[in-house]
Formats: C-alpha cells, structure tokens, sequence
C-alpha cells in the first residue's frame, strides 16, 4: 500500500510544498518501494539507522536527518547527509560544520525552534537564534548553510493550538529572514507538519512536511522518537 499512499499524499500537497517520508524504523524494505514509487527525499532520526540504510539502498536519495542529533553521531552522517532540520544550538552546529569540512562539504541546515507547550520538545527561542547567528563562532563557519527553520506542534487534537504554534514559526522564518538572510535565495525552507496535522502546517506556509505514518503505517512501539 505504499505507493497508494504516497500517490494519495502527494496529491493534497499544496504547489511548493516537498514531501519528505519519515522512514525511521521502518525496514529497508519498505524505503525501498518508496523510492520504487517516486520518493527521493526521506527522513531518519537517529544517525546509526540512517547510516545503516544509506549503505543498501540508491545513492540518489536524499537524507534528512529530522531528530535530536548528538555531536558524537554526526560523523555517521556528515559525507552524505542532505539536509538537517534540527540544529538547536551553536554547540551543535560547530560540530556539524567541523565534521563537514573534513569532507570537503558544505552542509545545509535548519534552525529549530521550540514553538510547542511540552517541554520535551527541543529547540531554540528568537534570542538564543539572534545570538547563534550574530556569533563570532558563525560568522567563521564555512561548512555549513542555514537553509531555513523547523519546529514541531504540541501533540494535540487542539488545532487553534496547532495553527498558532506554526503561524508562530512562519513568523520567526520572516523575521530571520528580513534581518538576517534578506537577499539569500538559499534560505526558504519552513520544515513544519506530520500526518496528523500537515494540512494546517502548509496553509501556514510549510515547504517541508514529515510525514510517517500515513505513508508506512503506524511507528513501531517502543521506540522514543518523536511521533510522526
């Protein structure tokens, strides 16, 4: 059913918008008849697995890395990595741009902004995003690219709720983007919406949405990743 799901998916996405298919713990298997029906973009959220499965399958995918990366796991991900949706600190994005330049790349990233009522969520705020961006420490950098931002909804059937909380971060895209980025084509990405609520997140203005469940089933239990 995953080509029928895909099919059914893209055919509510709004013009501009870009699916990428939340495969983390699914088989390869399944990636594979994605990739069969069309996908190129997937999402990964734990560098190991995404390692694992960029060795078997086409070289021509693209890989999002959408969840909590942790420094000494960027090395699994830095030759090949298309673009990662959650950097959250300038700790964090010094280390990407280190293990990009010992390959000889330029790394494009998201800004994650923490836009949701659970604490569990990661995420920066505006000041901490201004700071990271106004350091002396980016200022240096030339492995990476800040491409955009990402944020994640409170898990919530309070839709009035969820539409705030992306209007909030199509917000904050606008404002790094009038002070910081004016001019640069590169940064227009807004990474916002799952299966559950993406439809709100492109009436919000997302290019990127993640999406799981809908196209591979329900996640696997027992593993603590986000729900998507």
């Amino acid at each position: 059913m995953i080509k029928e799901n895909l099919a059914k998916v893209r055919s509510t996405l709004s013009d501009g918008v870009q699916l990428v298919a939340v495969s983390k713990t699914k088989p390869v298997e399944m990636l594979q008849e994605a990739y069969d029906a069309g996908q190129r973009l997937f999402g990964e959220n734990k560098a190991l697995e995404m390692r694992d499965k960029h060795a078997v399958l086409p070289q021509d995918i693209e890989w999002h890395f959408i969840g909590h990366l942790q420094t000494n796991k960027i090395k699994y991900i830095a030759e090949y990595v298309s673009l990662i949706h959650s950097i959250d600190s300038l700790h964090l994005l010094e280390a990407v741009d280190k293990e990009a330049e010992k390959h000889d790349r330029v790394i494009d990233c998201l800004l994650q902004f923490h836009i949701a009522t659970e604490e569990t969520k990661f995420g920066l705020d505006m000041g901490e995003a201004e700071a990271l961006l106004e350091s002396a420490e980016f200022a240096s950098m030339q492995h990476i690219r800040i491409v955009g931002v990402m944020g994640m909804a409170t898990n919530t059937d309070n839709f009035d709720l969820v539409r705030q909380e992306f209007r909030t971060l199509h917000g904050y895209f606008e404002q790094l983007k009038a002070k910081y980025f004016a001019g640069h084509e590169e940064f227009k990405e807004v990474s916002m919406g799952m299966s559950h609520d993406y439809q709100i997140a492109m009436d919000e203005g997302a290019t990127l949405v993640r999406i799981g469940s809908t196209i591979f089933g329900a996640r696997d239990y027992g593993v603590p990743v986000n729900d998507v």
